[in-house]
């Protein structure tokens, strides 16, 4: 399993600090995860012992046959989180140090090529968990047998026997699969998987507790398949990204008010989100996410923040101070939110349409704003003031662009409540310099 080393050409660069996305920029995306998820699995080999080198060893096996398969398994995103923190607990000695996954990795793979197999693996919140499969139930055991063959799989925990499906992304007695979301539009395609149960998936946010229930799966179905004519119809480019950028969501609990969604850092290829209101809300939150994505994901190849100081900064759509990182990743972020609503305004009609303008008009505003304190601060490497810079030559061509009066008055109401509340609530913080 051999890593590589990984630049980022010119050309490339510039379009993804545009905002843009591209077959280039995604191939060298998705190749730099794949050396980073190479370089913690031989960490995790070389500092998990022995069962996780002779785990490592069997999966090197398994590649010469299933190349494919071992790729599939690797590139789960929940294996860059259990991986990081996996080493992380190794290095400090931490008793939560998890080596022994790797067998549900050399598991998985070989389910998936239906080799022949047999390895024991650690039974994780009740169940022996299979990336990107799923998982089944073995509650009270501390491991369980997994075998495979041509003929199919089995986990095997005592006298108790469970037979994997043919098609493993079916639910079947003791096994529970993360089921597939597909949606396809005037021959775009794009295919999820709902991950509700895995431990490592989304962490450090209020994850649903539960797995979703038949009716609540068909309004997630139905929802983004209408979210996902929005964006093929009217926003190609967030479409091309999102399909081959993301690839698994994860529930999460709504907040009182409103809606949540997230992109881990350590989790490449997974969004979270709560229960999505309708198709419009959907097609936003994949286009704010996959913001988010890209952005981690060439944070892995190039630096473009100084070592946090200390220091923080005003936020439009926060109510806390920012470090430096954070107010890239969200002005980043909403330089999506931005393009979606002025594209998005031109196909709505009545309050709709007033209300996709003042989005507009509020977010480029936002943007610009926020895009300015990133270029004073001092805290950006010589490669973010490029990508600063050229994030701003995008939002400033927009900021000219004609708004119906109402929508500017509402746009700017909106901004003078956010910043008295933020003032009121972050008394003794430096004021916010050029915001309303």
């Amino acid at each position: 399993m051999s890593r590589g080393v990984h630049q980022v050409p010119e050309k490339v660069f510039l379009e993804l600090a545009a905002g843009h996305g591209g077959p280039a920029a995604l191939a060298l995306l998705h190749r730099a995860q794949y050396s980073k998820r190479l370089l913690l699995l031989r960490g995790v080999r070389d500092a998990g012992g022995a069962r996780a080198a002779e785990a490592y060893g069997v999966l090197g096996r398994i590649q010469q046959e299933a190349p494919r398969a071992v790729e599939a398994v690797l590139r789960y995103p929940t294996v860059g989180e259990w991986a990081r923190r996996t080493l992380v607990a190794l290095a400090g000695g931490d008793g939560g140090a998890d080596p022994g996954g790797l067998t549900a990795l050399v598991a998985g793979a070989a389910v998936r090529a239906g080799l022949p197999c047999e390895i024991e693996v650690p039974a994780r919140s009740g169940a022996i968990v299979l990336p990107g499969l799923g998982r089944a139930l073995v509650p009270g055991r501390a491991s369980a047998l997994v075998r495979s063959g041509p003929g199919g799989a089995e986990v095997v925990a005592g006298g108790l026997r469970t037979g994997l499906p043919a098609d493993v992304h079916r639910d079947a007695p003791g096994w529970e699969a993360l089921r597939r979301l597909t949606t396809e539009h005037r021959g775009a395609r794009a295919d999820f998987l709902l991950d509700d149960h895995d431990p490592d998936r989304m962490p450090g946010t209020e994850r649903l507790r539960r797995r979703l229930a038949d009716t609540e799966l068909e309004h997630w179905r139905s929802t983004l398949d209408g979210a996902w004519r929005i964006l093929t119809e009217h926003h190609p480019g967030v479409a091309e990204d999102v399909a081959s950028l993301i690839s698994v969501l994860t529930p999460l609990v709504p907040p009182e008010k409103g809606q949540a969604s997230a992109t881990p850092a350590h989790a490449f290829g997974s969004i979270g989100l709560s229960s999505p209101p309708d198709p419009r809300f959907l097609a936003l939150t994949l286009a704010h996410e996959v913001q988010h994505t890209k952005l981690t994901g060439l944070l892995d190849v190039v630096h473009l923040t100084e070592p946090d100081d200390g220091a923080t900064y005003y936020a439009p759509w926060r109510d806390d101070p920012r470090p430096v990182a954070g107010l890239l990743q969200g002005a980043y972020a909403h330089l999506g939110i931005a393009r979606f609503w002025r594209a998005q305004r031109r196909h709505e009609t009545g309050a709709a349409a007033l209300e996709a303008e003042s989005d507009f008009a509020r977010w480029r505003t936002a943007t610009d704003l926020v895009i300015r304190t990133l270029a004073s601060s001092g805290r950006l490497t010589p490669a973010g003031e490029v990508f600063v810079g050229e994030m701003a030559r995008t939002v400033r061509a927009w900021l000219d662009e004609p708004v119906p009066p109402e929508a500017l008055r509402r746009s700017r109401d909106a901004a003078g409540r956010h910043l008295t509340a933020w003032r009121h609530r972050n008394a003794g913080h430096p004021a916010p310099s050029g915001a309303a």
